[in-house]
């Protein structure tokens, strides 16, 4: 299980995580998974699914899109020309968006970019754009920039890649979160210490939006929501100090899933907000340890934008465990499946060529497996 092979896994499990939870689109918008379950069950369960005639949703081909900008963008990219890129490529892919529901957002604020004229990505501030489609699309930004050196780039290409549709922190610190999560699997840092992780890096967030420069006083001003949720749930998880192992209801069936997801979000729809899409994968990754079942149980197979859940928890779990007991039928038939593997591939190479050019380096020979599940130490 090489970290190449992490890499592409992560890619393209996404894929199956969103194709999974959308279920060309009758379970996105489905309010029980118990009824989602017992649908799934008929079919014979999630080893019987052969993922052939399930087509992605807008968060794949959004992902995929974010991908292909950081890979055109080369190896020492410069901020302004990746923004610009990551633009051209959103603007592109919405034609590829029959049947997969695209968020009005995404698509409004999209059609409103011009990157050919100065100024022309800097949408103003958004009251309503806490969604979740900042996050869904940011995963591989992790994938690109997964060093502890490279925090700062990381913060800002997450916010500014979100801000390109989604202003307001809701939105845009979900981006934030999918893309530090990713890079915390890369490296093997234990899952329990990730939401403290996120806390300490919020203050850093917030000095970088008040550096930009850009409505900052509208942000400030709606800011604490995010940071609030995720407190209350670390807390409620028993992990906001980074040591300890997550508490879960002894009863935590598909019913008692939905509700307590329902608490978690925003207006009572599970995953469609930028603080609740991460934090319910989030959940689902803690639970499911090693086991995809388990993860797609909790994270793919709820009442709520369940695609979007589904693209965050998969996109993580696969750059830790690889395709480790994952169903071929899942994925080998996945579409845009050679598309993934090959951004996956692609941004494992940009990221070893520039960690091993003046800086820190993967070394493979001394990735070995631990308790959990196995790091990656830099030299």
């Amino acid at each position: 299980m090489s970290l190449k092979d992490r890499y592409q896994a992560s890619v393209v499990l996404s894929g199956v995580g969103d194709a999974l939870g959308y279920n060309n689109g009758n379970w996105e918008f489905c309010n029980s998974g118990t009824q989602i379950l017992k649908e799934l069950a008929a079919m014979g369960g999630l080893e019987a699914v052969d993922i052939d005639k399930w087509i992605v949703s807008d968060d794949t081909v959004m992902h995929l899109a974010t991908g292909e900008a950081l890979i055109k963008a080369g190896k020492k990219p410069e901020l302004p020309e990746l923004y610009k890129i990551m633009a051209e490529v959103y603007q592109d892919c919405m034609h590829d968006m029959d049947e997969r529901s695209p968020g009005w957002t995404c698509m409004e604020m999209v059609s409103t970019l011009n990157p050919d004229v100065p100024g022309g990505l800097n949408l103003k501030f958004n009251p309503k754009g806490g969604g979740c489609g900042a996050a869904m699309r940011a995963m591989c930004i992790g994938l690109r920039f997964p060093q502890p050196s490279e925090e700062k780039l990381l913060i800002e290409v997450s916010i500014e890649s979100g801000r390109l549709t989604h202003h307001h922190p809701t939105g845009y610190l979900g981006a934030l979160t999918a893309v530090l999560f990713t890079a915390y699997a890369v490296n093997g840092k234990p899952p329990r210490e990730w939401g403290r992780g996120l806390l300490e890096v919020l203050p850093k967030a917030k000095s970088y939006i008040v550096e930009s420069g850009r409505d900052v006083q509208e942000n400030l001003e709606t800011w604490g929501y995010f940071e609030k949720k995720w407190n209350i749930y670390l807390e409620e998880r028993g992990i906001l100090d980074s040591k300890s192992e997550p508490k879960f209801p002894d009863a935590y069936g598909p019913a008692e899933r939905d509700a307590f997801y329902s608490t978690l979000s925003y207006q009572g729809w599970a995953g469609a907000s930028g603080h609740d899409a991460p934090m319910i994968a989030y959940d689902a990754l803690l639970k499911a340890g090693s086991s995809w079942v388990t993860l797609a149980h909790h994270g793919f197979f709820h009442g709520g934008d369940s695609d979007t859940t589904g693209v965050i928890a998969a996109c993580w779990w696969g750059a830790i465990y690889c395709f480790e007991g994952v169903p071929k039928c899942n994925y080998e038939k996945l579409e845009y499946k050679s598309r993934l593997a090959k951004i996956g591939e692609e941004l494992y190479e940009l990221s070893r060529n520039q960690l091993t050019n003046g800086g820190p380096f993967f070394r493979e020979d001394v990735i070995q497996r631990l308790e959990f599940p196995m790091f990656i130490y830099t030299l």
